[in-house]
């Protein structure tokens, strides 16, 4: 991973090999980043997505591999228990063009990631709720 600072944004290049989720998250711990927003492109070879069903309050995952590019990966930066806590989603395309989406677990670079991280003042916790089964948001 290589990074430059421009003003509140971070731009970020991932190199083959490494993980994306844990990457930012090394990142945020070393900077102090609390609050933000992420987005990026890249292609990677290994990823795990998932989506959240809300009637049984679980998370059904799906490994994929192969070569696919990171149309879209867009999500945010908050704190939990004081630790980062990401939330991100993302879209990949295959080689058919074909693509799917959802909730990101990991992933792993086979060419480079590109990702933008714009940081913001403050600090925004989250809590687990209980009635729909996720760690919201908490002001």
């Amino acid at each position: 991973m290589d990074y430059r600072k421009f003003g509140s944004k971070y731009v970020v290049r991932l190199d083959k090999g490494e993980e994306i989720v844990g990457a930012i998250k090394k990142l945020c711990r070393e900077k102090n980043i609390q609050l933000g927003t992420v987005s990026g492109i890249g292609a990677v070879d290994k990823a795990v997505i998932g989506l959240f069903e809300t009637a049984s309050k679980k998370y059904h995952s799906r490994e994929l591999t192969g070569d696919m590019e990171i149309t879209s990966l867009v999500g945010n930066i908050s704190t939990q228990d004081g630790e980062v806590y990401l939330h991100l989603h993302i879209t990949l395309a295959d080689g058919s063009l074909g693509a799917v989406g959802g909730h990101l677990n990991k992933a792993v670079i086979s060419a480079t990631g590109e990702i933008i991280i714009d940081t913001l003042e403050g600090q925004v916790d989250r809590r687990f709720c209980e009635e729909v089964g996720l760690n919201l948001l908490e002001f």
